[in-house]
């Protein structure tokens, strides 16, 4: 089957560029010009991915990207800005998109950073074998438990609902548990690509997961920041 892309965005030109090129991939596409319908679409056709502008009539894309997260949608979201402004791109992190692109972008671009994302959670919908379960790689710390090849990850046994990003700097700070790891060495682990002067976004991931496996974000006993260098997974004490 093909994989879905969600394009939102107000601009005809971008919109009409991105269909013809995806599908041209081999995506199936779908688009909406305003946030309303991005929205709708969005809860509505279960998409793959969503390519969401900022800037959108109606309701902008750092609420649709909002309402998602809140309803528990976790379909991987690539934010386009034409703003670079670094304020935008961390508090669409904030809220819950996983990538951001500033325009203008070529789509050979869009397309790598959607392979790119579509190869980490493919893993997520294929079903699993009893032979699979059995063999599972499992990654224990604490009451944590993290499963490498299954893209997923358990905390006092309930399942995380964690985004790509999450769950690949979440899986990278785990097998370098007690290391400590400075936020370019996490940019360039986990992101791939170029993000000078953002380490921010690191920040913002790392708050997400503290949320998620910390009783205390203030007083973490599983993800440490070392003053001036970066961050230390390691077992609770």
């Amino acid at each position: 089957m093909k994989k879905k892309v969600l394009v939102v965005d107000d601009e005809q030109s971008i919109v009409t560029l991105l269909q013809y090129n995806l599908q041209q991939a081999g995506y199936e596409v779908l688009t909406a010009m305003d946030g309303e319908e991005g929205l709708h679409l969005a809860l509505t056709t279960n998409p793959d991915i969503i390519l969401l502008d900022l800037m959108l009539p109606k309701k902008d894309g750092m609420d649709v990207c909002k309402e998602l997260r809140q309803q528990r949608v976790l379909t991987p979201i690539l934010m386009l800005t034409a703003k670079d402004d670094e304020f935008d791109k961390v508090l669409g992190l904030e809220l819950g998109a996983d990538d951001y692109m500033t325009k203008p972008f070529s789509p050979r671009e869009v397309i790598a950073r959607i392979k790119a994302v579509l190869r980490r959670t493919q893993m997520q919908a294929l079903p699993i074998t009893e032979e699979q379960e059995e063999e599972k790689e499992t990654i224990k710390i604490g009451e944590l438990k993290v499963l490498p090849n299954f893209y997923e990850a358990y905390f006092r046994g309930d399942l995380l609902e964690l985004t790509p990003k999450e769950f690949e700097l979440l899986l990278y700070l785990v097998k370098n548990r007690g290391r400590v790891l400075t936020r370019d060495q996490l940019l360039s682990a986990v992101w791939n690509y170029d993000f000078v002067g953002d380490t921010r976004i690191v920040d913002v991931h790392i708050s997400h997961l503290r949320e998620k496996i910390e009783e205390n974000t203030k007083k973490p006993i599983y993800i440490k920041t070392i003053r001036g260098l970066g961050y230390k997974l390691e077992e609770p004490k």
